[in-house]
């Protein structure tokens, strides 16, 4: 859906940050109201690490394959550009097989490296991430609706898990409505990599699953995109609203 943003600035995870030093770290967040309506959806991108949790109670697992990927616009950009943009981006779902869920929109929030536009993508495996990346659809799509208008972007791709039910694997329902989505990118340091990171992300994605009342799916994972190794985990939460990460983070 195209998502119109509204103004937010997303916490991050301070308690996980200090168990786990970063070099590097960026998060944004859009507010994705109305998602499941084609026309009107509002919509807020975080960007950082990866977890997972649910407030669906189920217990057996999906493997699904999260893509992210962060645009710088350029200054001016109209709004019929922007929609433009955005429009050819989400309906690449119709052409391209393996996408399950589409998420996107203007980010709401201040961040350090500037980025003003997200893309959230779930895949069900990496094989059709590496279609996706190759299809010509969609270098033409970048070539002739996404990089005349953006002087840059970021493209991070992980492995989680969701609950294995149609619902959250294709992010559909009354859930997923309504919300907030927060994206959060993290470079741990050498020195955490391996069993510190692997305990904070255990802990993080067990507190998040005691708060279904805030989060109604998270997924976390290890960045494997080699175009963007300056970031080695994300983490993705959709929200139920604009308050619960400020809410979340206050825990």
């Amino acid at each position: 859906m195209l998502l119109e943003a509204l103004t937010s600035t997303a916490p991050s995870f301070p308690s996980f940050r200090r168990q786990c030093p970063t070099t590097l770290s960026c998060h944004v967040s859009f507010d994705v109201s109305g998602l499941n309506t084609r026309r009107n959806p509002t919509m807020k991108v975080t960007a950082c690490s990866k977890v997972e949790s649910s407030s669906f109670p189920l217990e057996k697992k999906r493997k699904v394959v999260e893509h992210v990927c962060l645009l710088k616009a350029k200054q001016v950009l109209s709004d019929k550009d922007e929609k433009d943009m955005l429009d050819y981006l989400y309906t690449s779902q119709y052409q391209m097989r393996g996408i399950v869920a589409v998420s996107l929109g203007r980010i709401s929030n201040d961040n350090v490296e500037n980025y003003t536009h997200a893309v959230f993508m779930r895949f069900q495996t990496k094989e059709d991430v590496t279609k996706f990346y190759e299809n010509p659809f969609y270098s033409k799509v970048l070539k002739e609706h996404v990089m005349p208008y953006c002087h840059d972007l970021v493209n991070v791709d992980y492995e989680s898990e969701v609950e294995d039910d149609m619902l959250p694997i294709f992010r559909k329902g009354e859930e997923f409505n309504y919300g907030v989505e927060f994206v959060h990118l993290f470079a741990f340091d050498d020195s955490a990599l391996g069993a510190p990171v692997e305990d904070a992300l255990a802990s993080l994605e067990k507190l998040r699953k005691e708060f279904p009342s805030l989060i109604v799916q998270s997924t976390q994972g290890s960045n494997f995109n080699l175009s963007s190794k300056e970031y080695t985990h994300a983490v993705v939460t959709r929200f139920r609203s604009c308050r619960s990460p400020f809410k979340f983070c206050n825990i």
